[in-house]
């Protein structure tokens, strides 16, 4: 897909793909991606011999130039190698290889801080895989939010017609009312607010705010983080100049009606937002990571290891996610 994309030096945007878990899809779908005519810089952060092994055994092409660093670099796809810990074979996990994934990430986060990339992509990881290797590990979301310092990261996930963003991410169902606090709200609606300005161009962001309890808390018959927290969130920010609507029951967050009034709308954890936006529009949905240093993309799927070399993977989340940063690299 041809992005038009503003840069301040007339060369194309540098653009950091990682290819996640090497057991998985991820591979399969860098090794797709690089089939295309880019209109960046498209630098694969992975090891080579596991690249050119998976395009061998999908029967594709896999000729790609080295990266030098961005001074003289042109539309095209580009190798930086990091090199795996362990043999790596198509859907079997090897804990050996978590150290790898880890790698790429920190490479390609000193990357973006530096300035040498302009964007990440990442493709998908097994936190399982990661944590049985002793590496604590909840999601990439986390994971570069606590190496970039001091920042709030907000994962928002887009698709055509809808966006929905977290209030908490990668937590356990029974840890999550006491995570919704008074501060953590409010860090989370000034980033999701903020950066719907400045990245998505959106003048005046409206945000639909989901109850955490059914119906809404049922004035207190059925929870009382409404009443205790959200609803008081909701006023003070609303005093501040925010858009906000709610806190609605989540049953009802979704409905055409409801999502026709608002730009974005934060659900308080994982599951309660997520499933809809992937029954929306699966193929073409994007995660994006709001408030880090840098541009964050990444495909809104998982490492399918039963699929990863088969050929029958769809690389089409990936395509989205390289356009999606393409898009906020142009805009920020």
């Amino acid at each position: 897909m041809a992005v038009a994309v503003k840069t301040t030096n007339q060369k194309p945007p540098v653009i950091a793909v990682t290819p996640g878990e090497p057991a998985g899809v991820g591979p399969d779908l860098a090794v797709w991606l690089a089939q295309d005519a880019p209109a960046c810089a498209l630098v694969l952060i992975g090891d080579a011999d596991m690249l050119a092994a998976r395009a061998q055994r999908l029967r594709q092409p896999f000729s790609i130039t080295p990266w030098h660093g961005r001074a003289d670099a042109g539309p095209g796809v580009y190798l930086c190698p990091v090199h795996a810990r362990a043999p790596v074979v198509p859907g079997q996990l090897n804990a050996a290889n978590a150290g790898y994934v880890i790698d790429t990430l920190e490479r390609a986060q000193a990357g973006c801080g530096s300035g040498e990339f302009d964007a990440l992509v990442t493709g998908p990881v097994h936190k399982g895989a990661i944590n049985d290797a002793g590496i604590p590990f909840t999601g990439h979301t986390e994971f570069l939010a606590e190496r970039a310092g001091n920042v709030q990261p907000v994962m928002m996930l887009t698709t055509p017609g809808l966006r929905v963003a977290l209030a908490t991410t990668h937590l356990a169902l029974a840890d999550v009312s006491r995570h919704i606090t008074r501060a953590l709200l409010v860090r989370v609606l000034e980033v999701l607010d903020r950066d719907l300005r400045r990245c998505f161009h959106i003048e005046r962001p409206r945000i639909l705010v989901c109850g955490l309890n059914p119906h809404a808390g049922e004035d207190g018959h059925l929870g009382h983080e409404e009443i205790d927290v959200i609803e008081p969130v909701i006023r003070e920010l609303r005093q501040r100049g925010l858009h906000l609507t709610g806190p609605v029951p989540a049953d009802t967050a979704f409905t055409p009606a409801r999502l026709a009034q608002c730009d974005a709308v934060l659900a308080m954890y994982h599951d309660q937002g997520l499933p809809v936006i992937k029954h929306h529009d699966f193929a073409n949905a994007v995660n994006v990571t709001l408030g880090l240093p840098f541009v964050r993309t990444s495909v809104d799927h998982g490492t399918a290891l039963d699929l990863a070399g088969s050929g029958r993977a769809d690389a089409s989340s990936l395509r989205a996610a390289l356009a999606m940063a393409l898009r906020l690299v142009g805009t920020a």
